[in-house]
């Protein structure tokens, strides 16, 4: 039986725009409806359940970033921005009202279905009722995990030095104990696939995750190695207080 296809929504005031990302997206698999603005995208919201909103940052009356804020207050419906400005700035701002990815324009349009795919995948990868809090503390095997403050302690108290994609690495595995992933699933959880990332790049940085956490702990074994299909986090997992 074939798999139900994504529903994604695509919010632009440029028919051009809306039309020829609605047609891309139709030749790769996806169902898709268009909206041409907040009025639309909230009737839309009303009428049917969606995967992923591709939503543009400038538009007349509500803006992407006020439309995408007020969504983050009701739902966790995965969103990717377009916008015509591509500064860091910008797109900080965007990631901060709770977009989960950001694409300016003009874009390929098999990147944007690259993206929408690896956002999906990210999406779906997440436990039943669970959604990613970056600024939750995640404790397990004694060890504390601090999203806000970026800091991972040892059982015996000794906060343990890791680089920015080592901490997203354990962060996402911890997210998502007992499930499997792949080296591709943890590219696109960790880092989007920014250039100069490669798949053996994922098991060079387990490798040395592995070695800072048996250095103080027993705790070789949380991150299991799958053979030929991934990593999985082996550990109980539980939310802890700031």
């Amino acid at each position: 039986m074939r798999a139900m296809e994504p529903h994604i929504l695509v919010v632009d005031d440029d028919r051009e725009i809306r039309e020829l990302v609605a047609r891309h997206l139709k030749k790769h698999g996806f169902k898709v409806d268009v909206a041409s603005g907040g009025a639309e995208m909230k009737d839309a919201l009303l009428r049917s359940r969606f995967d992923l909103i591709v939503l543009d940052r400038i538009m007349p009356g509500e803006d992407g970033l006020t439309l995408c804020r007020n969504l983050r207050a009701t739902s966790n419906i995965p969103v990717i921005l377009l916008t015509l400005l591509g500064s860091d700035t910008d797109r900080i701002v965007g990631l901060e009202v709770g977009a989960d990815d950001y694409l300016p324009k003009p874009f390929n349009p098999e990147e944007l279905v690259a993206r929408i795919r690896a956002v999906l995948r990210r999406a779906q990868s997440l436990p039943a009722n669970k959604t990613a809090n970056i600024d939750r503390v995640l404790s397990f095997a004694d060890w504390k995990l601090d999203g806000q403050a970026r800091r991972l302690t040892s059982p015996n108290g000794v906060v343990v030095t890791l680089t920015d994609g080592e901490f997203e690495l354990l962060r996402a595995l911890a997210e998502r104990p007992g499930v499997i992933l792949s080296r591709d699933e943890l590219l696109d959880l960790t880092s989007g696939r920014e250039p100069g990332l490669f798949d053996r790049s994922v098991d060079m940085q387990i490798m040395r995750l592995r070695r800072k956490l048996s250095a103080h702990s027993d705790a070789s074994d949380i991150i299991k190695t799958i053979r030929q299909q991934g990593y999985m986090f082996t550990a109980d997992v539980e939310e802890a207080e700031h």
